[in-house]
């Protein structure tokens, strides 16, 4: 398998409620909560009722291997004249990034986008040292729209982030 290239039991499937305990344990991992807004104990009982709660305007999907949830993206709509637009996040786990299970999950999502749900704008913030990120989505046609400074407090200190959009044809 080279990098970045998934392995072939990677399976991409939505998300299911029942996956609640398993992607609360994903989310609660030092690396993604650092590169999410995600706040420290954080109970998997709030993570169940979160994916309860999802509306028809979000489109939440897993990576798995042999039964391990190693990724998690959605897509959330935005309503009225944003319509047309969504918010994107993705989570990897933190041993398993570089496999390929983010480009799984961003391809995945793309599509939905595109050929499913008629989105024509995904937009995104992402840290401004989360190089890997920043380079995935280049790849699959983001752009940098602008830098919102101390956007977020992080290990204490306000950090940066990028805001980067898609926007199909």
């Amino acid at each position: 398998m080279t990098e970045g290239t998934p392995s072939p039991t990677l399976t991409i499937r939505a998300a299911r409620v029942v996956d609640w305990e398993a992607i609360a344990a994903l989310m609660s991992q030092p690396g993604i909560r650092s590169g999410t807004l995600r706040l420290p104990y954080y109970t998997p009982e709030k993570t169940r009722k979160w994916l309860e709660g999802l509306s028809d305007d979000s489109t939440v999907i897993v990576a798995e291997r042999n039964g391990r949830i190693l990724g998690m993206a959605g897509l959330h709509r935005g309503s009225g004249r944003r319509h047309h637009s969504a918010g994107l996040g993705i989570s990897v786990d933190d041993n398993h990034r570089g496999e390929g299970i983010g480009k799984a999950l961003l391809t995945a999502l793309i599509d939905a986008a595109d050929n499913w749900l008629g989105i024509s704008r995904i937009e995104l913030t992402v840290f401004t040292d989360n190089e890997a990120a920043i380079a995935l989505y280049r790849k699959a046609g983001f752009e940098h729209e602008g830098t919102h400074r101390a956007y977020a407090l992080r290990n204490g200190v306000l950090a940066d982030v990028l805001a980067m959009a898609r926007i199909r044809g």
